[in-house]
């Protein structure tokens, strides 16, 4: 068996996080060793110090923030991903059909084979962040902000709900997309991009994207307010946003988001700071393990 680098959060309570602390240390051994987390930003340390030991995998175990820390720590190393899906949404796991028992997670580690893709990168601030699946800015990135921890803890998906209501009601300025290689320049007042074709869990938001063709796929929804949302919404349930009056679908390698004003930006579901701020695609750049 290949020998696994497990990175978690054992600080979390209750009895899910209990069975989950029993899980792993029944399978620690010789070729399991297992890296609790203490702080935010400590998987990011982890999975670079995994790598340099030279482990067959880096595991994520958690959400799509935590899969977002590890990948950040091995960067474009061609070190390779194993995912533990514990989060709220999901959504990488599900892009990539692990599954989201536990058990049958564990057994894709050890029997599932190893799968290419490609990394989302931005670059913004001065400083470069890689994200596995989806980014937003504006409305979207707002909400982000807007639901913590404690929130997603206590509530779940439902958080999200409520952070965007307030979202809806902080409405800032539209945000300007340039993509030179698609010769499109759009504005709205969120834009979301997908690496792959999942949003806020098995929402198939982005119905071109696949996660090995070296383009992002940007969903820009122009219309801001109460009614617009709902609109976009329910489009989107039904899977008929793209064709929808005020949202523009498109796919490039490389493009720039900007605004007028402050507009907040999240990588994988996790607020990462705010535009201006370039997206491009690192090809094929992380190998991870997914059923086989």
């Amino acid at each position: 068996m290949a020998k696994l680098f497990v990175i978690f959060n054992p600080a979390a309570h209750g009895e899910k996080s209990q069975r989950l602390l029993r899980f792993l240390e029944s399978k620690a051994g010789p070729t399991v060793t297992l890296a609790p987390t203490q702080r935010a930003g400590d998987a990011t340390k982890l999975a670079a110090q995994g790598v340099a030991n030279g482990y067959d995998a880096i595991v994520a175990a958690g959400g799509d923030g935590t899969i977002n820390e590890v990948i950040n720590g091995f960067g474009v190393s061609g070190a390779t991903l194993g995912v533990l899906p514990l989060g709220t949404a999901n959504v990488f796991a599900r892009e990539l059909r692990v599954p989201l028992k536990l058990e049958a997670a564990w057994a894709t580690l050890e029997r599932g084979t190893t799968r290419s893709v490609d990394l989302g990168v931005a670059e913004f601030g001065g400083r470069q962040r890689l994200f596995a699946q989806l980014a937003g800015v504006g409305f979207d990135a707002r909400a982000v902000r807007a639901a913590n921890w404690e929130l997603k803890k206590r509530f779940g998906p439902l958080s999200y709900v409520w952070a965007g209501l307030v979202a809806l009601r902080d409405q800032k300025a539209d945000v300007e997309v340039v993509a030179e290689d698609a010769g499109i320049t759009s504005r709205g007042a969120s834009v979301l991009i997908g690496n792959g074709r999942f949003y806020g869990g098995s929402f198939p938001l982005f119905p071109d994207a696949k996660l090995g063709d070296g383009l992002l796929d940007v969903c820009v929804f122009e219309g801001s307010g109460y009614v617009n949302a709902l609109r976009y919404g329910f489009g989107a349930l039904r899977g008929s946003h793209t064709k929808q009056r005020g949202v523009r679908y498109f796919q490039s390698a490389r493009f720039t988001c900007r605004a007028m004003s402050a507009a907040p930006l999240e990588l994988d579901g996790e607020d990462a700071g705010d535009v201006p701020v370039l997206f491009r695609v690192s090809a094929r750049a992380l190998r991870v393990i997914v059923p086989a």
